[in-house]
C-alpha cells in the first residue's frame, strides 16, 4: 500500500456511488429540532407533543389492535402487556412515525451518517399492570459508563400518556451516570404528553412503562434506533421480504439496513444493497 494512502480519509468517504447517502430535508435541520436536540442532551429525554393528529392516532391504533394477542412471556415483557413485534411486516400504519423528520432530525445530530432502525414494537398496556424494571436500552452494548448513547428511542402515545394509565417513566439526568449507579423508581419522573405526542430518549437513559392504575389501556407505539456500526436488535433483513421494503420510503429502507456505513459496511457482493430491488423476484 502507497505510503500516501489515506486510511482515514478513504474509510470516512462514501464510495456507494449511484446509492449514496440520502438527501436530508429541511423540516429535518429545523430551529425546533435544534431545541429538541438541546433540552434531549441536557436531561437525557426530550417530550414533543403534538406531533400528529388525533385522525392518525385513530388509524394507527384500528389497524393494529387487530395485531394484538397474547400478553407478555415475563415482568419484564408485562404479563398484563400487550406486545407486537416485527411490525413492519404486518402493518404500513407506523411507517411516519419511524422516519418522522422532527425524529430523523434530532439523529442527524445525535449518531452518525447511515444510522439504522434497531427495533420496532406496539405495546399496550393493561389495566392492572406493575411498572417496568427500569433499565437503559441500550445497555447490551458492553461498553463502560459513562459514554455516548449509542442507541435512541421514541416512544408514540397513540392515547394520552397519564400518570394512572402506565406513562413512560424516566430519570432525567441519568444519561451522564456511570455504571456504579443504577435507577431507582422513586427517582423516575413520568412522561405525561397528549395524544399524538413522542418522548425521544437516550439508549443511556434510565426509564421504564408506567403502573396502569386505571380503567383503560395505554397504546403506544416504539421505534428504536441505533448507529450503524452497532449490531441492530431487531434482524429486519431477514425480517422483510424485498417486496415489502420496496414498498418502504426511501429513508425507511436506508434504516432497515438497505444502505452503506461508509465506506462499505453492509455491502452485497460488493455493491450497495439497494440493487438487490432491481431484481423483481422477491
Amino acid at each position: 500500500m502507497s505510503e500516501n494512502f489515506d486510511i482515514h480519509a478513504y474509510n470516512d468517504a462514501d464510495h456507494a456511488a449511484t446509492y449514496g447517502q440520502l438527501d436530508i430535508s429541511d423540516e429535518r435541520s429545523a430551529p425546533e429540532v435544534a431545541a429538541d436536540f438541546e433540552a434531549l442532551m441536557r436531561d437525557g429525554y426530550v417530550i414533543i407533543k403534538n406531533l400528529i393528529d388525533h385522525d392518525t392516532c385513530d388509524a394507527i391504533k384500528a389497524e393494529c389492535l387487530e395485531l394484538l394477542k397474547q400478553t407478555g412471556r415475563n415482568p419484564f415483557e408485562g404479563h398484563a402487556t400487550q406486545r407486537v413485534y416485527d411490525v413492519l411486516s404486518k402493518t404500513r400504519s407506523t411507517d411516519r412515525l419511524a422516519d418522522h423528520p422532527r425524529i430523523l432530525g434530532l439523529m442527524d445530530r445525535l449518531f452518525r451518517p447511515g444510522f439504522l432502525l434497531s427495533q420496532s414494537q406496539v405495546i399496550n398496556i393493561l389495566p392492572g399492570e406493575a411498572p417496568q424494571a427500569l433499565h437503559t436500552d441500550d445497555a447490551f452494548y458492553r461498553i463502560p459508563r459513562p459514554r455516548q448513547a449509542l442507541g435512541a428511542a421514541t416512544v408514540w402515545a397513540i392515547d394520552e400518556f397519564t400518570e394512572e394509565n402506565g406513562s413512560t417513566v424516566v430519570i432525567p439526568g441519568s444519561h451522564k451516570w456511570g455504571d456504579d449507579r443504577l435507577g431507582e423508581l422513586e427517582e423516575a419522573v413520568p412522561a405525561m404528553m397528549p395524544k399524538g405526542s413522542v418522548v425521544f430518549f437516550l439508549g443511556t437513559t434510565w426509564h421504564g412503562g408506567g403502573k396502569n392504575t386505571s380503567a383503560a389501556a395505554r397504546f403506544a407505539i416504539t421505534h428504536q434506533y441505533c448507529e450503524a456500526y452497532m449490531r441492530q436488535q431487531e434482524n429486519y433483513l431477514l425480517e422483510l421480504s424485498k417486496d415489502t421494503v420496496r414498498q418502504l420510503s426511501p429513508e425507511l429502507q436506508a434504516l432497515v439496513g438497505y444502505s452503506i456505513y461508509p465506506p462499505f459496511m453492509g455491502m452485497v457482493e460488493g455493491m450497495h444493497p439497494l440493487r438487490l430491488l432491481e431484481n423483481a423476484a422477491s
